[in-house]
């Protein structure tokens, strides 16, 4: 038992509590991937809300061992979920964006399709977590890391819109040791980070680097030129997603 990592976790816990109270809420809700961010969130929304907190799963052209494992999540931490696939309505949007775009001969054939397809993905969940949270009157719990966090590996107005991060100061190492230490499945804190984009996609390979090297770099520790140029890179164009959108002055 790691008493340091339990003490910080409850205060977490009670800054999820202090969260819900100034907003005037009830509970909290996460959307669970079946990842090792979102399980962790998942036990800390229902340690400060065990009769009010929800899990939503979200299929949208996932693999099912994602929804396996998201399943695993809700199970080991006792929470209620509900699950909603996403599949055939983001096929719907991307059909019609696609033949309107065509019709209109606003079709980029060179277009990055792929990313437009995974990006619709997160935001078609935002939105539904967000009419679950409002039926409920919830807050909506984030799940990014510090190392996505600083990276802008996240989707803007997707699984970057939520109202809480509670953690976001911690790397992705302390995230793997938090998960165990608070009962997560060893399954799930093993698996390899992807966020699901498409069949293949791991998150390392996706950012070029690896999360050990993010974490070092941001407890300033040395690592490769090339790895910190990559984190920089990453930073620096990411900037318009950590900050609100930007607004001209007032003109006389």
């Amino acid at each position: 038992m790691n008493r340091e990592i339990l003490s910080k976790a409850e205060k977490i816990v009670d800054w999820l509590r202090e969260q819900v109270r100034q907003s005037n809420t009830q509970g909290l809700v996460v959307g669970i991937s079946g990842g090792i961010d979102s399980a962790l969130v998942a036990f800390l929304a229902k340690k400060a809300f065990p009769n009010h907190s929800l899990g939503v799963i979200l299929p949208c052209k996932s693999s099912p061992l994602d929804r396996e494992d998201a399943l695993k999540v809700v199970k080991s931490c006792n929470m209620d979920h509900v699950e909603v696939n996403l599949t055939e309505v983001h096929n719907n949007i991307m059909h019609q964006v696609i033949s309107e775009l065509k019709t209109k001969g606003l079709y980029p054939e060179n277009g990055n399709l792929r990313l437009s397809d995974a990006n619709l993905r997160a935001r078609l969940r935002m939105s539904t977590i967000y009419s679950i949270a409002n039926a409920n009157n919830y807050l909506v719990v984030g799940t990014d890391n510090a190392a996505e966090t600083y990276i802008g590996y996240f989707t803007k107005y997707g699984d970057g819109g939520v109202d809480i991060s509670p953690i976001a100061n911690l790397s992705k190492r302390e995230v793997g040791q938090w998960a165990l230490e608070l009962g997560v499945p060893k399954a799930i804190v093993e698996k390899a980070p992807s966020a699901g984009l498409w069949e293949g996609q791991t998150d390392e390979e996706e950012i070029g680097t690896t999360y050990n090297k993010v974490d070092d770099f941001l407890e300033g520790k040395a690592i490769p030129k090339r790895d910190q140029e990559i984190i920089m890179r990453l930073h620096n164009a990411t900037e318009h997603k950590r900050k609100v959108p930007p607004v001209p002055p007032k003109f006389d």
